[in-house]
Protein backbone atom coordinates (compact mmCIF):
# COMPACT_ATOMS: atom_id res chain seq x y z
CA UNK A 1 0.00 0.00 0.00
CA UNK A 2 1.36 3.44 -0.92
CA UNK A 3 1.94 6.04 1.75
CA UNK A 4 -1.17 7.40 3.45
CA UNK A 5 -1.22 11.12 4.25
CA UNK A 6 -3.44 13.38 6.33
CA UNK A 7 -4.97 16.77 5.74
CA UNK A 8 -2.40 18.65 7.82
CA UNK A 9 -2.18 21.79 5.70
CA UNK A 10 -4.35 23.36 8.34
CA UNK A 11 -4.40 21.93 11.85
CA UNK A 12 -6.40 24.39 13.95
CA UNK A 13 -7.34 21.84 16.60
CA UNK A 14 -3.87 20.42 17.19
CA UNK A 15 -2.21 23.84 16.98
CA UNK A 16 -4.45 25.10 19.77
CA UNK A 17 -4.04 21.93 21.81
CA UNK A 18 -0.25 21.88 21.60
CA UNK A 19 -0.08 25.52 22.63
CA UNK A 20 -2.22 24.87 25.71
CA UNK A 21 -0.23 21.81 26.71
CA UNK A 22 3.04 23.71 26.28
CA UNK A 23 1.66 26.51 28.44
CA UNK A 24 0.66 23.97 31.10
CA UNK A 25 4.24 22.69 31.48
CA UNK A 26 5.60 26.26 31.48
CA UNK A 27 3.16 27.30 34.20
CA UNK A 28 4.05 24.24 36.27
CA UNK A 29 7.77 24.69 35.59
CA UNK A 30 7.86 20.98 34.89
CA UNK A 31 9.42 18.74 32.26
CA UNK A 32 7.10 16.59 30.14
CA UNK A 33 9.22 13.53 30.92
CA UNK A 34 9.14 11.28 33.99
CA UNK A 35 9.95 12.25 37.55
CA UNK A 36 10.60 10.63 40.92
CA UNK A 37 7.19 8.93 40.89
CA UNK A 38 8.06 7.07 37.72
CA UNK A 39 11.56 6.20 38.91
CA UNK A 40 10.19 4.82 42.19
CA UNK A 41 7.61 2.76 40.31
CA UNK A 42 10.38 1.40 38.11
CA UNK A 43 12.32 0.28 41.17
CA UNK A 44 9.25 -1.41 42.66
CA UNK A 45 8.42 -3.29 39.45
CA UNK A 46 11.97 -4.42 38.66
CA UNK A 47 12.58 -5.51 42.25
CA UNK A 48 9.31 -7.43 42.24
CA UNK A 49 10.15 -9.23 38.99
CA UNK A 50 13.66 -10.20 40.09
CA UNK A 51 12.37 -11.37 43.50
CA UNK A 52 9.62 -13.51 41.96
CA UNK A 53 12.03 -15.05 39.49
CA UNK A 54 14.64 -15.87 42.13
CA UNK A 55 12.07 -17.47 44.42
CA UNK A 56 10.84 -19.63 41.54
CA UNK A 57 14.26 -20.86 40.37
CA UNK A 58 16.18 -20.92 43.67
CA UNK A 59 13.61 -21.78 46.33
CA UNK A 60 11.67 -24.04 43.92
CA UNK A 61 8.44 -23.95 45.95
CA UNK A 62 5.61 -26.52 45.65
CA UNK A 63 3.70 -26.60 42.35
CA UNK A 64 0.67 -24.61 43.50
CA UNK A 65 2.85 -21.87 44.96
CA UNK A 66 5.14 -21.70 41.91
CA UNK A 67 2.11 -21.42 39.63
CA UNK A 68 0.85 -18.44 41.63
CA UNK A 69 4.31 -16.91 41.38
CA UNK A 70 4.34 -17.50 37.61
CA UNK A 71 1.03 -15.61 37.34
CA UNK A 72 2.49 -12.72 39.32
CA UNK A 73 5.65 -12.84 37.20
CA UNK A 74 3.58 -12.52 34.04
CA UNK A 75 1.56 -9.62 35.40
CA UNK A 76 4.76 -7.86 36.51
CA UNK A 77 6.37 -8.34 33.08
CA UNK A 78 3.31 -6.72 31.51
CA UNK A 79 3.48 -3.85 34.02
CA UNK A 80 7.16 -3.24 33.23
CA UNK A 81 6.24 -3.14 29.56
CA UNK A 82 3.47 -0.63 30.18
CA UNK A 83 5.38 1.64 32.54
CA UNK A 84 9.10 1.35 31.91
CA UNK A 85 9.67 0.05 28.38
CA UNK A 86 6.82 1.99 26.80
CA UNK A 87 7.88 5.39 28.14
CA UNK A 88 11.53 4.61 27.43
CA UNK A 89 10.88 3.53 23.85
CA UNK A 90 8.90 6.71 23.20
CA UNK A 91 11.64 8.86 24.71
CA UNK A 92 9.32 10.15 27.44
CA UNK A 93 10.81 8.35 30.44
CA UNK A 94 13.63 10.87 30.89
CA UNK A 95 15.05 14.00 29.31
CA UNK A 96 18.33 12.09 29.03
CA UNK A 97 18.56 9.97 25.87
CA UNK A 98 20.69 7.15 27.26
CA UNK A 99 18.28 6.67 30.15
CA UNK A 100 15.41 6.33 27.67
CA UNK A 101 17.49 3.86 25.67
CA UNK A 102 18.17 1.69 28.72
CA UNK A 103 14.54 1.67 29.80
CA UNK A 104 13.35 0.99 26.26
CA UNK A 105 15.75 -1.94 25.98
CA UNK A 106 14.14 -3.58 28.99
CA UNK A 107 11.89 -5.20 26.37
CA UNK A 108 14.89 -6.99 24.86
CA UNK A 109 15.50 -8.76 28.16
CA UNK A 110 11.83 -9.69 28.50
CA UNK A 111 11.76 -11.61 25.24
CA UNK A 112 10.83 -8.95 22.71
CA UNK A 113 12.81 -6.67 20.41
CA UNK A 114 12.91 -2.94 21.05
CA UNK A 115 13.92 -2.27 17.44
CA UNK A 116 10.93 -4.16 16.07
CA UNK A 117 8.62 -2.59 18.65
CA UNK A 118 9.63 0.93 17.66
CA UNK A 119 9.12 0.17 13.97
CA UNK A 120 5.71 -1.44 14.56
CA UNK A 121 4.38 0.72 17.38
CA UNK A 122 6.09 4.11 17.51
CA UNK A 123 6.27 4.71 13.77
CA UNK A 124 3.51 2.71 12.09
CA UNK A 125 0.77 2.29 14.69
CA UNK A 126 1.01 5.83 16.05
CA UNK A 127 0.96 7.35 12.57
CA UNK A 128 -1.62 5.18 10.84
CA UNK A 129 -3.84 4.12 13.71
CA UNK A 130 -6.63 1.75 12.57
CA UNK A 131 -5.85 2.24 8.88
CA UNK A 132 -6.27 -1.08 7.09
CA UNK A 133 -3.13 -2.23 5.32
CA UNK A 134 -0.95 0.14 7.36
CA UNK A 135 -1.57 -0.49 11.06
CA UNK A 136 -0.25 -3.99 11.81
CA UNK A 137 -2.04 -3.97 15.17
CA UNK A 138 -5.36 -4.63 13.44
CA UNK A 139 -3.98 -7.49 11.33
CA UNK A 140 -4.82 -10.22 13.84
CA UNK A 141 -4.75 -13.83 12.62
CA UNK A 142 -8.15 -15.58 12.57
CA UNK A 143 -9.95 -12.34 13.46
CA UNK A 144 -11.87 -9.73 11.47
CA UNK A 145 -11.38 -6.22 12.81
CA UNK A 146 -13.01 -4.02 10.16
CA UNK A 147 -15.23 -4.30 7.08
CA UNK A 148 -12.28 -4.10 4.68
CA UNK A 149 -10.99 -7.43 5.92
CA UNK A 150 -12.29 -10.62 4.35
CA UNK A 151 -15.18 -12.27 6.16
CA UNK A 152 -14.78 -15.94 7.14
CA UNK A 153 -17.37 -18.31 8.61
CA UNK A 154 -15.46 -18.73 11.86
CA UNK A 155 -15.35 -14.99 12.55
CA UNK A 156 -18.87 -15.18 14.00
CA UNK A 157 -17.26 -16.93 16.98
CA UNK A 158 -14.35 -14.52 17.37
CA UNK A 159 -15.85 -12.77 20.39
CA UNK A 160 -15.67 -16.18 22.09
CA UNK A 161 -12.21 -17.37 21.04
CA UNK A 162 -10.57 -13.90 21.15
CA UNK A 163 -9.30 -14.40 24.69
CA UNK A 164 -7.53 -17.60 23.63
CA UNK A 165 -5.86 -15.72 20.78
CA UNK A 166 -4.74 -13.04 23.20
CA UNK A 167 -3.34 -15.68 25.56
CA UNK A 168 -0.92 -16.75 22.81
CA UNK A 169 0.30 -13.24 21.98
CA UNK A 170 3.40 -13.10 24.19
CA UNK A 171 4.84 -16.53 23.40
CA UNK A 172 4.16 -16.08 19.66
CA UNK A 173 5.73 -12.62 19.85
CA UNK A 174 8.94 -14.02 21.38
CA UNK A 175 9.36 -17.10 19.21
CA UNK A 176 7.80 -16.10 15.89
CA UNK A 177 6.65 -12.51 15.27
CA UNK A 178 9.97 -10.76 15.91
CA UNK A 179 11.84 -13.30 13.79
CA UNK A 180 9.32 -12.96 10.95
CA UNK A 181 9.87 -9.19 10.96
CA UNK A 182 13.63 -9.64 11.18
CA UNK A 183 13.95 -11.96 8.19
CA UNK A 184 11.38 -10.21 5.96
CA UNK A 185 12.50 -6.69 6.80
CA UNK A 186 8.85 -5.70 7.09
CA UNK A 187 6.14 -4.95 9.61
CA UNK A 188 3.12 -6.29 7.80
CA UNK A 189 3.57 -4.95 4.26
CA UNK A 190 5.66 -1.95 5.29
CA UNK A 191 9.46 -2.04 5.10
CA UNK A 192 11.30 -0.66 8.10
CA UNK A 193 14.69 1.06 7.92
CA UNK A 194 17.81 -1.05 7.52
CA UNK A 195 19.19 -2.31 10.83
CA UNK A 196 22.65 -1.13 11.85
CA UNK A 197 25.30 -3.75 12.71
CA UNK A 198 25.00 -3.24 16.46
CA UNK A 199 21.21 -3.57 16.22
CA UNK A 200 21.63 -7.02 14.69
CA UNK A 201 23.93 -7.94 17.60
CA UNK A 202 21.48 -6.61 20.18
CA UNK A 203 18.63 -8.53 18.56
CA UNK A 204 20.36 -11.91 18.63
CA UNK A 205 22.24 -11.57 21.93
CA UNK A 206 19.25 -10.36 23.93
CA UNK A 207 16.96 -12.93 22.31
CA UNK A 208 19.36 -15.65 23.46
CA UNK A 209 19.62 -14.20 26.96
CA UNK A 210 15.89 -13.71 27.44
CA UNK A 211 14.94 -17.14 26.06
CA UNK A 212 17.54 -18.81 28.28
CA UNK A 213 16.44 -16.84 31.35
CA UNK A 214 12.68 -17.08 30.91
CA UNK A 215 12.41 -20.57 29.45
CA UNK A 216 15.55 -22.72 29.49
CA UNK A 217 16.80 -22.10 33.02
CA UNK A 218 13.42 -22.72 34.71
CA UNK A 219 13.19 -26.05 32.84
CA UNK A 220 16.72 -26.99 33.95
CA UNK A 221 15.96 -26.16 37.58
CA UNK A 222 12.29 -27.11 38.01
CA UNK A 223 12.07 -30.00 35.59
CA UNK A 224 10.05 -30.24 32.38
CA UNK A 225 6.52 -30.64 33.66
CA UNK A 226 6.59 -28.10 36.47
CA UNK A 227 8.46 -25.54 34.40
CA UNK A 228 6.41 -25.90 31.22
CA UNK A 229 3.14 -25.57 33.15
CA UNK A 230 4.47 -22.49 34.93
CA UNK A 231 5.87 -20.93 31.77
CA UNK A 232 2.56 -21.38 29.95
CA UNK A 233 0.78 -19.76 32.90
CA UNK A 234 3.26 -16.88 32.84
CA UNK A 235 3.08 -16.28 29.08
CA UNK A 236 -0.71 -16.53 29.14
CA UNK A 237 -0.84 -13.91 31.92
CA UNK A 238 1.34 -11.53 29.91
CA UNK A 239 -0.52 -12.13 26.65
CA UNK A 240 -4.00 -11.59 28.02
CA UNK A 241 -2.98 -8.56 30.07
CA UNK A 242 -1.23 -6.63 27.30
CA UNK A 243 -3.78 -7.63 24.66
CA UNK A 244 -6.74 -6.41 26.65
CA UNK A 245 -5.10 -3.10 27.50
CA UNK A 246 -4.23 -2.33 23.88
CA UNK A 247 -7.46 -3.69 22.37
CA UNK A 248 -9.64 -1.56 24.64
CA UNK A 249 -7.97 1.52 23.21
CA UNK A 250 -8.69 0.97 19.52
CA UNK A 251 -11.07 -1.94 18.94
CA UNK A 252 -14.33 -0.96 20.61
CA UNK A 253 -17.74 0.29 19.52
CA UNK A 254 -18.00 3.74 17.90
CA UNK A 255 -14.32 3.80 17.00
CA UNK A 256 -13.42 4.56 13.38
CA UNK A 257 -11.34 2.65 10.86
CA UNK A 258 -10.83 5.45 8.31
CA UNK A 259 -10.32 4.68 4.64
CA UNK A 260 -8.02 6.95 2.60
CA UNK A 261 -9.44 8.54 -0.54
CA UNK A 262 -8.88 6.04 -3.41
CA UNK A 263 -7.39 8.66 -5.73
CA UNK A 264 -5.19 10.69 -3.36
CA UNK A 265 -4.60 8.09 -0.61
CA UNK A 266 -5.25 10.92 1.82
CA UNK A 267 -7.35 10.86 4.98
CA UNK A 268 -9.36 14.06 5.01
CA UNK A 269 -9.06 14.84 8.73
CA UNK A 270 -5.97 16.30 10.32
CA UNK A 271 -3.75 13.73 12.05
CA UNK A 272 -4.74 14.72 15.59
CA UNK A 273 -8.45 14.45 14.82
CA UNK A 274 -7.75 11.06 13.26
CA UNK A 275 -6.25 9.95 16.57
CA UNK A 276 -9.39 11.00 18.43
CA UNK A 277 -11.58 9.19 15.93
CA UNK A 278 -9.65 5.96 16.33
CA UNK A 279 -8.84 5.94 20.05
CA UNK A 280 -10.70 5.60 23.34
CA UNK A 281 -9.85 5.93 27.02
CA UNK A 282 -11.02 3.71 29.85
CA UNK A 283 -11.07 3.76 33.67
CA UNK A 284 -9.27 7.09 33.89
CA UNK A 285 -10.68 7.75 37.35
CA UNK A 286 -9.05 4.60 38.75
CA UNK A 287 -5.62 5.34 40.22
CA UNK A 288 -4.94 1.62 40.56
CA UNK A 289 -5.59 0.95 36.88
CA UNK A 290 -3.61 4.04 35.84
CA UNK A 291 -0.65 2.98 38.01
CA UNK A 292 -0.59 -0.57 36.69
CA UNK A 293 -1.08 0.12 32.96
CA UNK A 294 1.32 3.05 32.85
CA UNK A 295 -1.34 5.55 31.89
CA UNK A 296 -2.30 3.58 28.79
CA UNK A 297 -5.91 3.93 29.90
CA UNK A 298 -5.33 7.56 28.85
CA UNK A 299 -4.72 6.30 25.33
CA UNK A 300 -6.07 9.46 23.66
CA UNK A 301 -3.54 11.64 25.45
CA UNK A 302 -0.78 9.14 24.71
CA UNK A 303 -1.52 9.09 20.99
CA UNK A 304 -1.64 12.86 20.80
CA UNK A 305 1.50 13.35 22.90
CA UNK A 306 3.64 10.19 22.89
CA UNK A 307 6.70 12.17 23.98
CA UNK A 308 4.99 13.14 27.24
CA UNK A 309 5.37 10.69 30.12
CA UNK A 310 2.22 8.93 31.29
CA UNK A 311 2.53 10.42 34.77
CA UNK A 312 1.26 13.72 33.33
CA UNK A 313 -1.76 12.30 31.49
CA UNK A 314 -4.41 12.98 34.16
CA UNK A 315 -3.73 16.72 33.89
CA UNK A 316 -3.28 16.67 30.10
CA UNK A 317 -6.60 14.83 29.91
CA UNK A 318 -8.42 17.89 31.23
CA UNK A 319 -6.85 20.15 28.60
CA UNK A 320 -7.64 17.73 25.77
CA UNK A 321 -11.28 17.37 26.83
CA UNK A 322 -11.76 21.13 27.04
CA UNK A 323 -10.18 21.67 23.64
CA UNK A 324 -12.26 18.90 22.05
CA UNK A 325 -15.41 20.47 23.44
CA UNK A 326 -14.43 23.86 22.05
CA UNK A 327 -13.76 22.42 18.56
CA UNK A 328 -16.78 20.11 18.69
CA UNK A 329 -14.64 16.98 18.36
CA UNK A 330 -15.86 13.68 19.79
CA UNK A 331 -13.91 12.33 22.76
CA UNK A 332 -14.60 8.70 23.66
CA UNK A 333 -14.05 7.35 27.14
CA UNK A 334 -15.34 4.30 29.02
CA UNK A 335 -15.87 4.62 32.78
CA UNK A 336 -14.32 1.25 33.66
CA UNK A 337 -12.23 -1.62 32.34
CA UNK A 338 -15.29 -3.89 32.24
CA UNK A 339 -17.44 -1.44 30.28
CA UNK A 340 -14.65 -1.09 27.71
CA UNK A 341 -14.15 -4.86 27.59
CA UNK A 342 -17.85 -5.45 27.02
CA UNK A 343 -17.75 -2.93 24.20
CA UNK A 344 -14.72 -4.70 22.72
CA UNK A 345 -16.48 -8.09 22.71
CA UNK A 346 -19.64 -6.54 21.33
CA UNK A 347 -17.66 -4.92 18.53
CA UNK A 348 -15.96 -8.23 17.65
CA UNK A 349 -19.35 -9.94 17.54
CA UNK A 350 -20.94 -7.30 15.33
CA UNK A 351 -18.06 -6.75 12.90
CA UNK A 352 -17.88 -10.48 12.23
CA UNK A 353 -21.17 -10.34 10.35
CA UNK A 354 -21.13 -6.75 9.10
Amino acid sequence: MSKVTFNNSKSPFFDALRSRVDNYFKSQEAKPTGNIKLYFKTGVLLTTLVSLYLVIVIVNPPLWISNILFVLEGITIAAIGFNVMHDGAHGSYSSVKWVNDIMGHSLDFLGGSTFMWKAKHNIIHHTYTNVEGMDDDIAIPLMRINTEQEKKWYHKYQHIYAIFMYALLYIVWIFYTDFAKYFTGKVGDIKYRKMKPYEHVVFWVTKAISIFTLFVLPIMVLGWLKAVVGILIMTTSVGITISIVFQLAHIVEDISFPTPHPDTNKIESEWAVHQLNTTANFATKSKIVSWFVGGLNFQVEHHLFPKISHIHYPEINKIVKETCKEFNIRYQEFPSVMSAFRSHLSYLKNIAVA
